[in-house]
């Protein structure tokens, strides 16, 4: 019972999600990436945690998967971050 609570929590915020990230303009979406970025570290303290916590040798193997994910996610969006305020630089510090 708890696993399809947790089934319909993680359909319910994707489709929440894609509806509004749907909404937002094309211009603002490396912004909004670059702001929520901070959200990615939060999930890498949470996998951290959780994989930290793991009892079961499943559950350490899938926590370091989570741990490596959200790694690449802060990583990239970093990296976007970086390349758009390179954009913004004035025309002799490129």
């Amino acid at each position: 019972m708890k696993s399809l609570i947790l089934i319909v929590v993680f359909i319910v915020s994707t489709f929440v999600g894609y509806k509004i990230i749907k909404k937002v303009p094309s211009l603002l979406h490396t912004p909004l990436m670059s702001g929520m970025n901070a959200l990615s570290g939060i999930t890498l303290l949470s996998a951290l945690t959780s994989t930290a916590l793991a009892l079961s040798f499943q559950s350490k193997i899938l926590g370091a998967i989570a741990i490596v994910l959200a790694m690449i996610n802060v990583a990239a969006g970093f990296g976007i971050t970086h390349r758009m305020l390179k954009m913004f630089k004035a025309g002799k510090d490129k």
